[in-house]
C-alpha cells in the first residue's frame, strides 16, 4: 500500500458502492417487469429489452472506461461518469414511452460501468500480490449484496404502492451519495507521469494486441462463461419466481439472497486464502464447487414435477462460492499481464464479459427460462464452458514451463 493511500476499510466499501450501482441498475426493475409492460403496452419480451440494451452500451463504453483513466486519472473518470449515470436515471424515471426509456437505459450503460472498471485498476494501483488480492475479495464480498437487495428494493417500492419511475428516483438518490462520497474520500491513484496519452491508434492497437493474446482471451473467458452460468438465473430472474416459483414481487429474495450469500462467502473465503494456498489450486476448487452445484441442479430439476423453495436455489448458493473463488484470482491475472495499462486491461476483460452477458440477457434467457430443466442445463453448460477454458490456460502454461526449462 502506498503512504498517499486511504485506509482500507473505508476504501473497499467505496469501491463495491462504486460497482454496486451497475447491478442495481439491472436488478432493481426486475419487480415491475409486468408493470412496465402494462404502462407502456409491451409484451415482456419487449420490456426485457430494458436489460439488453442497457447491457449492450454498458459493454461498449467499458472500452472506453479503462483508456480514459489511464489518461486522465481514475479519479476525475469516475466523478465524470456518476454524473451521467444521474443525467441518464432522471430521463428513465420521466419517460413516458418504451424508446425514450430504452435511450435513456443506453446511457445509463454508457456510464455505469466506470465504477467497477476503474475501480478495479484503482486496487492495482494501490497494492499488489496477497494484499490484491483481499481487497479485491473484500469489495467483491461487499458488492455481493447488490443483486441481493436491489430487486427487494424494487419490490418494496411497488409494494408500497409506489410506481415503477420511483425505482429510478432511487437510483438517481444513490448515485447523488456516491459523487458525494468519490469526491470526498476516493483519491486520484495515477500520478500525472504515470498516464498513458490518449491517441485513438495506439489504443486501437493496444486492443488489437490484447484482443489477439490467447492468455488474455483464455483467463477472460473462463471467467465470463463461469460468471454467466449464475447471470443465467439473475437475467431470467422475473420469469424464475413469478411463473415457475409462482411467488409474487416481494418474492425476488427468494433468489437473490441464496445466490449473493453463496458469492458473499466465496469473497470472505478467497480473502482468507490469499497467501495460503496457490491461485491456481484456488480457482480448482472453484470450478469443481461449480461443477457439484451444476449437477446438484440438474438432479433435484429432473426429480420433481414443480419446482419450490428453498430447494430450487440451494444449488445457486454453491455456485456463488465457487464463482467467487475464481473470481478476483483471473481478474487480477489479466491486470498483471499489463502492467502499465491496468485501466486498459480491465476495460478489455469487462467488455468480454458484458458482451457474453448481453447475449445471455437477450437471447439465452428468453430462450431457456421458460422450463427450469432449460436453465439449468444452461448453468451447468456455462461452468462446463469456463471449466474448459480454465484447464485449457492451464495446460498452456505446463507447456510453457516446460518449454523454458533448459536443456
Amino acid at each position: 500500500m502506498t503512504p498517499a493511500s486511504p485506509s482500507t476499510r473505508r476504501l473497499a466499501l467505496l469501491l463495491a458502492g462504486l460497482a454496486m450501482f451497475g447491478p442495481f441498475s439491472i436488478d432493481t426493475i426486475f419487480p415491475a417487469f409486468l408493470l412496465l409492460g402494462e404502462r407502456l403496452q409491451v409484451d415482456q419480451v419487449a420490456v426485457q429489452q430494458t436489460v439488453s440494451v442497457y447491457l449492450l452500451f454498458y459493454g461498449l463504453m467499458s472500452l472506453a472506461h479503462g483508456p480514459l483513466s489511464d489518461a486522465f486519472g481514475r479519479r476525475r473518470v469516475i466523478l465524470g461518469g456518476l454524473v451521467v449515470f444521474i443525467a441518464a436515471s432522471i430521463g428513465c424515471a420521466l419517460s413516458r414511452d418504451l424508446t425514450t426509456l430504452l435511450v435513456f437505459r443506453a446511457l445509463q450503460g454508457v456510464s455505469a460501468g466506470v465504477g467497477v472498471i476503474v475501480g478495479r485498476a484503482v486496487i492495482r494501483d494501490l497494492y499488489h500480490g496477497a494484499d490484491a488480492q483481499r481487497l479485491m475479495s473484500q469489495v467483491s464480498m461487499i458488492f455481493g449484496v447488490a443483486p441481493a437487495i436491489a430487486p427487494i428494493i424494487g419490490g418494496w417500492i411497488l409494494l408500497g404502492g409506489g410506481d415503477w419511475p420511483l425505482i429510478f428516483w432511487f437510483l438517481v438518490s444513490f448515485a447523488a451519495l456516491l459523487l458525494l462520497a468519490t469526491g470526498k474520500w476516493l483519491p486520484e491513484t495515477l500520478p500525472v507521469e504515470e498516464r498513458t496519452p490518449l491517441s485513438t491508434g495506439a489504443l486501437l492497437r493496444s486492443y488489437v494486441r490484447m484482443g489477439s493474446n490467447p492468455r488474455l482471451l483464455r483467463l477472460a473467458a473462463a471467467g465470463a462463461f463461469n460468471f454467466s452460468g449464475i447471470f443465467l438465473y439473475i437475467a431470467s430472474a422475473p420469469v424464475l419466481v413469478m411463473q415457475h416459483l409462482k411467488l409474487g414481487e416481494g418474492g425476488f429474495a427468494w433468489l437473490f439472497i441464496p445466490t449473493i450469500g453463496g458469492m458473499t462467502l466465496g469473497s470472505f473465503l478467497s480473502g482468507r486464502m490469499a497467501g495460503r494456498m496457490t491461485a491456481q489450486r484456488q480457482v480448482s476448487i472453484g470450478f469443481a464447487l461449480c461443477g457439484v452445484s451444476a449437477l446438484v441442479n440438474l438432479v433435484y430439476v429432473l426429480s420433481v414435477t414443480q419446482i419450490a423453495v428453498p430447494w430450487a436455489v440451494l444449488p445457486i448458493f454453491l455456485g456463488g462460492v465457487g464463482m467467487a473463488l475464481i473470481f478476483p484470482i483471473l481478474a487480477l491475472a489479466v491486470l498483471d499481464m499489463y502492467p502499465h495499462q491496468r485501466g486498459l486491461a480491465s476495460s478489455m476483460q469487462m467488455f468480454l464479459q458484458l458482451m457474453i452477458n448481453t447475449v445471455v440477457a437477450g437471447m439465452v434467457s428468453p430462450l431457456l427460462s421458460s422450463q427450469p430443466l432449460h436453465l439449468a442445463l444452461g448453468y451447468g453448460g456455462f461452468f462446463a464452458i469456463g471449466a474448459s477454458f480454465w484447464y485449457w490456460e492451464r495446460h498452456c502454461e505446463r507447456r510453457r514451463a516446460l518449454l523454458a526449462e533448459p536443456a
